[in-house]
């Protein structure tokens, strides 16, 4: 389960959006299964994500078997939403999620481009092209500052740059 080490990386409010590990290709798009590539990846940013994810967190998967597989490294109960399905609008995506205006820690499992859309969206104000790599995350934190409220990206990291 999630250990307490988090403590140096609780922020009022965090987004963790993680983008699927490496797939296999093929049709039907909803049943592509993670590679070994794939599953090495996952289980790598799994581990890492344990030792930091804040708490409470919700943890919300497309219904892809893909994003499916790839939550299940972490070992933690996680929601399938259909609005996170692939080709989902970022918007929808970030009202879906509830984020910020619930109040809660999430983390999203789910596909490009619409996680990079998310990112550059809270980050810029606007949907611009931003790609994430298959495996990665990209950490946004909500924080009140100066009598303001501002994202901050806290950490963007593909999974081949973890060392275990």
């Amino acid at each position: 389960m999630l250990s307490e080490r988090h403590t140096e990386w609780s922020d009022p409010l965090n987004l963790i959006l993680w983008r699927h590990a490496d797939a296999e290709d093929g049709a039907p798009d909803m049943d592509r299964r993670l590679t070994e590539k794939g599953i090495r990846q996952a289980k790598l940013m799994a581990a890492w994500l344990h030792a930091r994810l804040p708490r409470p967190l919700r943890v919300l998967v497309s219904p892809a078997a893909r994003a499916r597989q790839t939550a299940d490294a972490l070992e933690i109960e996680y929601s399938i939403l259909r609005e996170l399905a692939p080709g989902a609008d970022a918007a929808r995506l970030l009202a879906a999620a509830g984020w910020p205006l619930e109040g809660d820690n999430v983390l999203i499992v789910g596909h490009q481009p619409t996680l990079g859309s998310a990112a550059s969206l809270l980050i810029a104000g606007e949907e611009t092209p931003l790609s994430i790599k298959k495996g990665a995350i990209f950490w946004i934190a909500r924080r009140d500052r100066d009598a303001r409220t501002e994202n901050v990206v806290r950490a963007v990291l593909p999974p081949d740059l973890i060392k275990v």
